[in-house]
């Protein structure tokens, strides 16, 4: 798509060039003027323009490549032998994808071995699993695991395929998209589908706007999703499906081995995605040690974890592990709790989903406020130690 200007009906107002957030418009002799190669076809000047003097022009569709692809994959991914959540959460949506345009939910396990793991996906929503098994998949590997997908995709082709945005996702999608000479969207937080064409949303300009993409020229379609965007479905036992072994006939050697494996996470600590209370703090927390009530609020419950804003990764207060937001992670708590964070959208995204959101804030127009049930104005300093008292208070009576 390309944007357009009628530059006689145009009338030098110059309102479509402040509101521009690539900075592809100007005026020249009093008439705006569109830079191509800088515009990113956003549309925000088409709905800015009082005269209607610009238009989106659709570009000629091109033929599609591998247009015979067919069916909705889900790579699944494993720790300690078993799916991880963000598997779950897609195959729950995936699968009404599918059902929506008529085509099947699609899961492939590379593993070791594959035991009782098929069951368990198609009773999350997979209607069919492909697996391939041997003793060199029993740890990711990026070489392995992208020449097993690649060969599997080259004999079934996938009309679109959906991998979870993890550390292992986000290394072994890009990969197969280049060798399957496809496109990649990365980081989505929202999917749909139209006819064939699935359509990814995710957060562009740093936050400000979501974009909703398409890949229309290539097959498969593809993309990484976070993980606590959509929220898995219960299993059904009842569900059946089928399960094919497929064997890799081309086998590679792998250019990297395996030296050491270890816990990022300390011992018995939540992550902050499989939490059910988040104690998050921001730049209004003061300093890194106050960061230690964080933790001692977080231990009242059961299954509690802490987090922050990006501006206390940066000054190094906590891991980014434990960042919440665009750039961090996505969580759904049943409570996420929010001290002296202001609520830039860049960490709106990541947390406006929970359940119940308390925030705590000095400043009583503070973008947080507009998504908590619940706000506190005042100085999250000499708040959260009274809120700990009350809670021990209470645990003890």
């Amino acid at each position: 798509m390309a944007i357009k200007i009628d530059k006689e009906q145009c009338i030098g107002c110059e309102s479509c060039v402040a509101t521009c957030p690539a900075g592809a418009l100007s005026m020249e002799d009093g008439k705006a003027s569109v830079n191509q190669d800088t515009c990113i076809s956003c549309g925000a000047c088409v709905g800015e323009c009082p005269v209607g003097a610009i238009s989106m022009e659709k570009a000629e569709k091109k033929e599609v490549a591998n247009s015979e692809g067919k069916d909705l994959w889900v790579m699944v991914e494993l720790e300690k032998g078993e799916p991880v959540g963000v598997t779950y959460e897609l195959l729950g949506e995936v699968s009404e994808l599918a059902a929506k345009c008529g085509q099947r939910c699609c899961a492939v396990l590379v593993a070791a071995e594959a035991g009782d793991i098929p069951q368990k996906l198609i009773a999350a929503g997979a209607d069919v699993v492909y697996t391939v098994t041997g003793a060199e998949y029993a740890e990711y590997n990026t070489d392995l695991y992208t020449n097993a997908f690649c060969e599997l995709a080259e004999a079934y082709k996938p009309s679109a395929v959906m991998f979870g945005a993890t550390v292992d996702g986000r290394d072994l999608a890009p990969r197969i998209a280049a060798r399957l000479k496809t496109g990649l969207c990365a980081d989505c937080t929202g999917l749909d589908i139209a006819g064939d064409l699935v359509e990814w949303t995710r957060p562009a300009l740093g936050g400000n706007i979501l974009a909703t993409i398409v890949c229309d020229e290539h097959r498969p379609q593809m993309g990484t999703v976070r993980s606590k965007v959509f929220k898995a479905k219960e299993a059904d036992a009842s569900r059946t499906g089928e399960v094919i072994s497929y064997e890799v006939k081309n086998k590679v050697e792998s250019k990297v081995s395996l030296v050491r494996k270890e816990e990022i996470t300390e011992a018995g600590s939540i992550k902050i995605e499989d939490a059910e209370v988040v104690c998050s703090g921001g730049r209004g927390l003061g300093c890194c040690d106050n960061f230690k009530m964080l933790e001692e609020l977080a231990a009242l419950f059961e299954n509690g974890s802490v987090g922050g804003s990006r501006a206390v990764v940066d000054e190094g207060w906590i891991d980014h592990a434990h960042q919440v937001g665009q750039s961090g992670k996505t969580v759904t708590p049943k409570v996420y709790f929010a001290f002296g964070i202001s609520g830039a959208i860049q960490h709106l995204a990541g947390m406006s989903s929970s359940d119940v959101i308390i925030a705590v804030n000095k400043d009583a127009n503070a973008p947080i406020f507009k998504v908590a049930q619940y706000g506190i104005v005042g100085d999250a300093k000499e708040i959260l130690p009274k809120l700990i008292a009350k809670i021990k208070a209470f645990k003890e009576a």
